[in-house]
């Protein structure tokens, strides 16, 4: 068997997202994902990767992903990531395990050593149907302030307006889902307005009331993560550390700049609750340095920004041996969430799954011939062979559908 060709798929209301499909001489194809800057990686993906994998033998699947990493796609030092070649090699990485799973009619689970775990617990991610799967010019995200009137009506899942203006009703539906943890991001929106260097008494007290209210509502059956994106300063930082300690927080994820590896582990060693990181500087060399300054507790790695399973496999296995969980990022797209949990069930370190309730309910259902089963508050990895899913096939109808390929493609 060879690889026969490398196929871009993009969907304009979901621009955000590059599907991969690696085609080979016997009909099989494997998909990967990753997610930004999505042009640019679409051209990387096709002048660089897909010459390069072309009659290649798709069992060779370190072989060709260590190529890409180093000596075909990006040979880099440091801790880079996020770069569009990391990005578009991510992709194929994960397309290529799932084709090594298909090859051999086992889920990537067994691959990596068999499942520990059957189900997994999950959080929510409290953003909305359209968060991170789409490009918009400028900030590429989306956020909301107190400041700006109050919709009159918010629907089921449109938890990032719920998280800002109706944090006690989001608790509630949440743990009556059986969902009893989720994550916020109340700072936010003073750090972009400070640029992470100072909080006022006000501002301070504006970011504690969702905290106030999902208390007020739930008490102690949630257990809440606070997002900070690496906006503050270790200042302030700190600060808004210990002004939430009263509140049980779960944990801090990427309170400061992450390069500043110094600056994490001084926030760890000031605040005795977890710290999370990073989703955006996550790769092996980072971690090295994370875990080796004690300044990371949870792993939340994203496999589509990182270098795909490979990278998140060995990442997994250094959580290990410092004795540290993981609970891979996906805000993103659905064959992330895919690779996430193949991973997961194979690790004894795995703590929690992120997940996003409008995501899972709505656009990964659209487009996926499958997505996990949801069950009080826990998720099941799929159990097909690779990824144990693919994209629908309805998606190759749409008008707003964008196909490139290079070399051939089956179907």
């Amino acid at each position: 068997m060879k690889i026969a060709g490398l196929e871009t798929i993009q969907i304009e209301e979901f621009s955000n997202l590059v599907w991969v499909r690696i085609h080979t001489d016997e009909g099989l194809i494997g998909l990967g994902e990753t997610f930004r800057n999505p042009k640019a990686v679409v051209a990387y993906l096709h002048e660089t990767c897909g010459p390069y994998l072309i009659g290649k033998d798709p069992m060779n699947r370190a072989a060709l992903s260590e190529a890409l990493r180093h000596t075909v796609g990006n040979h880099f030092q440091g801790f880079p990531t996020r770069s569009v070649e990391i990005r578009g090699n991510s992709a194929v990485d994960i397309a290529l395990w799932d084709l090594w799973g298909q090859m051999l009619g086992q889920p990537i689970s067994n691959l990596l050593g068999g499942t520990i775990h059957e189900t997994i617990r999950l959080y929510n991610t409290c953003a909305n149907s359209g968060y991170n799967s789409k490009v918009r010019e400028g900030y590429n995200s989306q956020i909301y302030s107190r400041d700006d009137p109050a919709p009159r009506d918010i629907s089921r899942n449109e938890d990032l307006l719920m998280q800002v203006f109706e944090p006690a009703r989001l608790a509630r539906e949440l743990l009556d889902e059986g969902i009893t943890a989720m994550k916020i991001w109340p700072f936010d929106v003073h750090a972009l307005r400070n640029r992470g260097q100072r909080i006022s008494p006000a501002e301070l007290r504006d970011a504690l009331w969702p905290l106030e209210q999902i208390r007020a509502e739930v008490g102690d059956a949630m257990e809440i993560m606070i997002e900070y994106h690496g906006l503050w300063q270790l200042p302030a930082a700190i600060e808004i550390a210990r002004a939430v300690e009263d509140f049980g927080i779960f944990w801090h994820e990427d309170p400061v700049g992450l390069e500043h590896l110094d600056d994490l582990a001084a926030f760890h060693d000031a605040t005795s609750t977890r710290l999370a990181g990073s989703e955006s500087h996550g790769t092996l060399l980072w971690y090295r340095e994370m875990f080796g300054r004690g300044a990371i507790d949870v792993a939340n790695f994203d496999m589509a920004w990182i270098g795909g399973l490979t990278e998140g496999q060995r990442i997994a296995h250094m959580a290990l041996a410092h004795d540290r969980t993981i609970a891979p990022h996906d805000c993103t797209g659905p064959v992330t969430l895919l690779a996430n949990l193949q991973l997961m069930a194979a690790m004894p370190n795995t703590l929690m799954a992120e997940t996003v309730r409008s995501h899972l309910d709505g656009f990964y259902r659209a487009v996926m011939t499958a997505v996990p089963q949801v069950e009080n508050g826990h998720i099941r990895p799929l159990t097909g062979p690779g990824l144990g899913a693919a994209l629908n096939p309805e998606v190759f109808g749409r008008g707003d559908l964008l196909r490139i390929v290079t070399g051939k493609a089956a179907g």
